[in-house]
């Protein structure tokens, strides 16, 4: 793989990676304040773990990018995918609930715009770095 592709990657992955554990990690500890802050408080659930879980899974995701940033990027094809398709699993469940006018706030939707980014980038990266051949040991 071209060495400036493959740096471009492991940037995008790495932005990846800060984006999601800063996330994550608001959502984890801190659910209801942004739901406050944002005026939505009344949409928070009753039990704090639909929020939280949700958080903690994406702090996971932003290892998962890390990981892959840092690693053998052809050997990780089947993670970047993972990342990948996180990204749209985000981005179509928020457009969908924006295009129902049932978007709670539209910050989500800022959101969802750039998971649809990254999924795009992601997915690039995935076909290049499976068609790439694997560099001699």
């Amino acid at each position: 793989m071209n060495p400036s592709k493959e740096k471009y990657y492991r940037a995008l992955f790495a932005v990846s990676a800060v984006y999601d554990v800063m996330l994550g990690t608001a959502l984890t500890f801190f659910g209801a304040p942004i739901f406050n802050a944002l005026g939505i408080a009344e949409k928070l659930p009753a039990f704090a773990g639909y929020i939280t879980l949700p958080g903690a899974f994406v702090i996971v995701i932003g290892i998962a990018c890390a990981l892959i940033a840092r690693g053998d990027m052809r050997r990780n094809a089947d993670l970047i995918l993972i990342c990948a398709l996180y990204k749209f699993a985000y981005a179509a469940t928020v457009i969908y609930y924006w295009c129902t006018a049932a978007l709670p706030h539209v910050t989500f939707g800022i959101f969802a715009i750039a998971d649809t980014i990254f999924f795009a980038l992601m997915m690039e990266s995935f076909f290049t770095v499976r068609k790439a051949r694997p560099e001699a040991t």
